[in-house]
């Protein structure tokens, strides 16, 4: 239902024109005064969102006038640079108008339907998820219904207060961009351009429903990934709980349940982190087992195993995450009373047993190696977790990116390894560690890693290797076509980016 007739009128002459003049791009951000010649943008609305908005704008160099039912209260919370005065004069002159009020408000926008004939409404409004599954169109669409003569840009809604006001580098640049107007999208485009953000078309008006919805999921690529830690975690913490708790108490009526806080929580945590950090690269050994087999790269990969490599960098990041806690958990241990009580325990047997001198070579080295190799392991997965943030990454190019992530994450795993193997030593073999005839924890930790190991050593060798590089480079086992890898066989792994 619009507010008046629908009217086929022809858009005006000055959306020609380019709106936004270049020097405004690398805008320095002040708040001065911009000229009189300065593109003229138009907002109605006073919220936070508006005054961040009127603020970016000016600092971008744009005359921006503000509209409000009662300008005289809310003046001093625009920028000085801003004209605040009533919405008819508001939306009289620019061509530009950003409507930053709630969907509910829409209809009090009606009267100024005639001055908003033929002009660009950007649409910045998001609706709650309850609203969003009540309503079955847009809340842009909705815009569009109530003002047929004017076009209706859905943009700026991803886009936070605090991003506006801070500047697009402290935030998410990217500004999702839809209409059904294809003019009006390069028009709001240049200007989100100008403001320093990175506009990205996302079709007509008709998308609008999904970028309304995009503010409204919480870490969408992160819901997977969470819940296979948080799996894993309650997992290894209930084993663990099972061998080095429950079993003192039940066969030697021991109390050690002053463990769960803290020592408990400090060996699950490695365990967490080594078997995600193994799950990073095991969908790609499945991938290249599959590629072989199939004798083709051209084919899909199953959907499960497809959002598995698309959820490898959260995966990652998780279990630096682990390594990271378990380190700091390790530092706290020498804090604890409990384990100054045993120190003290300690030295009194030894006196009562008139030991002098308490060392034990084998154990003293490995716990040395033991602990370099946890310090060498968690570098180099720091490195792998700074490597994905995309500030980094856009600075590496594809070979850079694919050695840091691929050969350096690779070796982390072997480090992680080492690691653990140090760390259980001979205990796998000893009959005292199978508490409630459970194998001590390091082993099942060391299953899924040492699967990934052995398939990497697998595909490392010439004969899958050689075939493998010519899968990837577009070969296919059933084609008559015959494909000849280049003589430096170092070469052709380089300069394949499939």
């Amino acid at each position: 239902m619009s507010c008046q007739p629908a009217i086929a009128t022809k858009m005006s002459g000055e959306m020609d024109k380019p709106l936004i003049s270049r020097r405004l791009v690398d805008s320095d951000g002040s708040l001065a005064e911009a000229s009189s010649e300065a593109p003229r943008v138009g907002i109605l609305g006073t919220g936070d969102f508006a005054r961040s908005l009127a603020t970016r704008l000016v600092g971008s160099g744009f005359n921006v006038v503000v509209g409000s039912r009662n300008p005289k209260r809310v003046v001093g919370l625009f920028p000085s640079a801003a004209q605040v005065t009533f919405q008819a004069e508001a939306v009289s002159s620019p061509e530009v108008i950003f409507v930053a009020v709630f969907r509910e408000h829409y209809s009090s926008l009606c009267g100024l339907s005639s001055q908003l004939s033929g002009k660009i409404l950007v649409d910045v409004s998001n609706p709650t998820e309850q609203e969003h599954l009540q309503h079955r169109e847009s809340n842009a669409e909705y815009l569009a219904s109530l003002f047929p003569t004017c076009t209706v840009v859905k943009a700026f809604n991803v886009i936070s207060a605090w991003t506006l006001q801070a500047g697009p580098r402290d935030g998410n640049r990217q500004v999702p961009i839809c209409s059904d107007q294809p003019e009006a999208k390069r028009v709001v485009s240049e200007l989100a351009h100008a403001m320093g953000f990175l506009p990205v078309d996302r079709g007509s008006l008709a998308s609008a429903r999904e970028v309304e919805a995009m503010p409204l999921h919480l870490l969408p690529s992160w819901k997977v990934p969470a819940i296979l830690a948080l799996g894993l975690f309650i997992f290894f913490y209930a084993y663990n709980f099972t061998r080095d708790v429950l079993q003192p108490y039940v066969r030697e009526d021991k109390n050690k349940f002053y463990k769960l806080p803290l020592s408990m929580v400090n060996t699950t945590l490695p365990c967490v982190a080594y078997v995600l950090l193994s799950l990073v690269y095991l969908p790609g050994m499945l991938a290249a087992a599959l590629q072989l087999w199939r004798g083709t790269k051209y084919r899909r990969f199953p959907d499960w195993l497809d959002h598995w490599l698309q959820h490898r960098k959260q995966i990652g990041l998780l279990s630096f995450f682990c390594a990271a806690l378990h380190a700091l958990y390790s530092v706290c241990l020498p804090v604890r009373i409990s384990y100054r009580y045993d120190l003290v325990n300690l030295a009194l047997q030894q006196v009562l047993s008139n030991k002098s001198h308490l060392w034990v070579e084998e154990n003293v080295w490995r716990m040395e190696i033991y602990l370099s190799l946890g310090v060498l392991a968690l570098g180099t997965l720091s490195l792998l977790a700074v490597t994905s943030l995309p500030s980094i990454a856009n600075s590496l190019n594809w070979r850079e990116f694919s050695f840091v992530q691929s050969t350096l994450g690779f070796v982390a795993l072997v480090l992680s390894t080492l690691h653990t193997l140090t760390y259980g030593w001979t205990r796998a073999f000893e009959e005292s560690r199978y508490k409630f005839y459970l194998p001590p924890t390091f082993t099942l930790t060391l299953l899924v890693p040492c699967v990934v190991i052995l398939a990497k050593a697998l595909l490392l060798l010439p004969c899958l290797s050689r075939r493998l590089s010519k899968i990837r480079r577009g070969w296919e086992k059933d084609s008559s076509v015959k494909f000849t890898l280049p003589m430096d066989h170092t070469l052709a792994q380089r300069t394949s980016h499939v």
